[in-house]
């Protein structure tokens, strides 16, 4: 089972799948940090230290950029990575306690370590990657040098990803943060990271997730869907102490608007006004170019296998993998052929 970030979403939807082999010429909007960090939590060694370099730099994201960015182009599903800019001043609150949650989590790695827990100890380190400056920038130089295009959002990388799926300038946007779907993703793909996807091949299934069919299922607005969001919480907001999914979906199908719903909920609505703006009017750009290209064999091999460290059999084993000429564009087709 995915798990569920950002706002609570899963006890209300009720996510299709999809096969990788229909999503095939198809372009996807990849909500970078989300994948990075699901890398970092995952790829890892037996007793939960992250793959490094001689130098001791951290390669398990570089790992999972490599080979999740080789399956899709195999495949031929069009990934652009988007990567976040500067956090929200909203996100403040949930970047602290997250910061808490993995100092904790450290205590208990470096415990489990001492008893020889291997089993917690993994589990513990999962808690405690950390994504830094050059990390980001060793994983957006892997990218141009496969060829494949990355975006520089302003702010939120799922919002940016959610609005390039709304212009039709991709088919969907691919996280596992609910949160895309309040920032307007017509369409919202699950588990397109996993290493589960990556290793089935073709048969290998996401979720699928349409914010019109999710809407019109719970009866609902957007706006309305985005006041659930707030009243369970969000990465920019606390929810409502007492407030589940199930709650605050009985107290927004009352349709009594933004400002009765969340008084009868007992809070102020002048405070989370701006929680609302920004689900409804983020921070975007319209600077950026999509294009696919033929991958640089030489200078992939240069940053991994000189730069890292990595095994040239093994890296160019998934060099062998993709596309010898730069893919096609895709299609930006509709959804009747998904009944």
């Amino acid at each position: 089972m995915l798990e569920a970030v950002g706002v609570k979403l899963r006890d209300l939807v009720h996510p299709g799948k999809l096969h990788l082999s229909e999503l095939k010429g198809r372009r996807v909007a990849l909500d970078a940090y989300n994948m990075l960090y699901q890398f970092l939590a995952t790829i890892r060694q037996a007793d939960g230290h992250p793959f490094t370099d001689a130098e001791g730099r951290v390669t398990s994201h570089l790992v999972g950029v490599l080979y999740r960015t080789a399956s899709m182009l195999e495949r031929g599903v069009l990934p652009v990575w988007v990567f976040d800019g500067k956090p929200s001043d909203l996100k403040s609150s949930t970047l602290r306690a997250r910061a808490m949650v993995k100092e904790k989590a450290q205590r208990a790695w470096n415990e489990a370590l001492a008893a020889g827990d291997l089993e917690t100890a993994r589990k513990k380190a999962a808690q405690t990657s950390r994504l830094t400056r050059e990390m980001v920038a060793d994983a957006q130089a892997v990218l141009s040098a496969m060829g494949t295009p990355w975006v520089q959002a302003p702010s939120e990388g799922e919002a940016q990803a959610a609005f390039m799926a709304e212009k039709g300038d991709v088919w969907a946007a691919a996280s596992e943060d609910y949160d895309t779907l309040l920032f307007g993703a017509p369409r919202l793909l699950r588990g397109l990271g996993s290493a589960r996807s990556a290793s089935r091949g073709d048969d290998a299934e996401v979720e699928f997730l349409e914010v019109g069919k999710v809407t019109q299922e719970l009866g609902i607005s957007r706006e309305e869907l985005i006041l659930i969001g707030v009243l369970i919480g969000t990465d920019f907001n606390e929810g409502v102490p007492g407030i589940g999914p199930k709650k605050a979906m009985k107290l927004v199908a009352e349709h009594q608007g933004w400002e009765a719903t969340l008084q009868k909920a007992g809070v102020d609505p002048t405070g989370l006004d701006p929680v609302r703006d920004l689900f409804l009017h983020p921070a975007t750009t319209e600077d950026y170019h999509l294009q696919w290209k033929a991958p640089d064999t030489a200078k992939v091999l240069e940053l991994l296998v000189t730069g890292h460290g990595f095994g040239a059999d093994r890296v160019q084993k998934v060099l062998d993998r993709l596309p010898k000429s730069a893919p096609s564009s895709g299609v930006q087709t509709s959804l009747e052929a998904f009944g």
